[in-house]
């Protein structure tokens, strides 16, 4: 069989404007209660899009950790690749893809650090082996195996089970400028519902062509 003969019929659920929450981070709370309820491999895996210095845009896999109405928090080294990033250009897109239940949320906005003690307050709910980790990482620099072994290894012994939160390590929060849901229907006619937000910072939404 070839790529292009490859096709999932999409046919779980149906999304439309008479069920759809007025607060988008409403409806996005109840899609991601179903995604981890229903199972699937970490639900709150997300792709993040960013643009570099260069204008070229560069996506990877992160980890969500918050989110209200304030927006999408997510942690890493301030230092890596999307971090060097997000420093020339603040904005970037979030987007879920929950398989089981054939959805998407596709989430772009401005992006701002949280604050020093959020930070610190997460970094301290982490497993120690991952807070080693924050500070044994060069993140999306040159290493070999054996150079982040001993580093592994050296920190270790420096903090023990006593390990700070690395200056260049933290979060970052997305303040949505606006929020996509899709919903899988059959022959690629899916359902696609548009948040925005007008000036006054009310939210409205739309149905988008598939």
């Amino acid at each position: 069989m070839s790529i292009a003969d490859l096709r999932q019929n999409y046919d779980k659920d149906v999304l439309l404007e008479s069920n759809v929450d007025p607060n988008p981070f409403q409806q996005f709370a109840k899609w991601f209660e179903q995604a981890r309820v229903e199972g699937g491999l970490e639900p709150n895996a997300m792709t993040v899009s960013t643009v570099g210095a260069d204008g070229k845009p560069s996506s990877r896999i992160c980890l969500l950790k918050d989110f209200n109405e304030n927006g999408f928090v997510f942690f890493t080294n301030y230092t890596s690749a999307k971090g060097q990033a997000l420093a020339t250009h603040p904005y970037a897109s979030l987007l879920f893809f929950w398989m089981v239940q054939q959805r998407q949320v596709h989430i772009n906005g401005r992006v701002e650090k949280i604050s020093e003690a959020e930070s610190t307050e997460y970094f301290k709910s982490r497993p120690i082996s991952s807070q080693i980790g924050a500070w044994a990482s060069k993140q999306s620099q040159p290493i070999t195996r054996e150079e982040l072994d001993q580093r592994v290894q050296d920190y270790t012994a420096q903090y023990g089970d006593d390990v700070p939160k690395p200056p260049h390590w933290g979060g970052y929060r997305v303040i949505p400028e606006s929020i996509e849901f899709w919903q899988g229907r059959p022959s690629r006619l899916h359902d696609r519902i548009k948040f925005t937000k007008d000036a006054s910072g009310q939210w409205h939404f739309t149905r988008l062509s598939p």
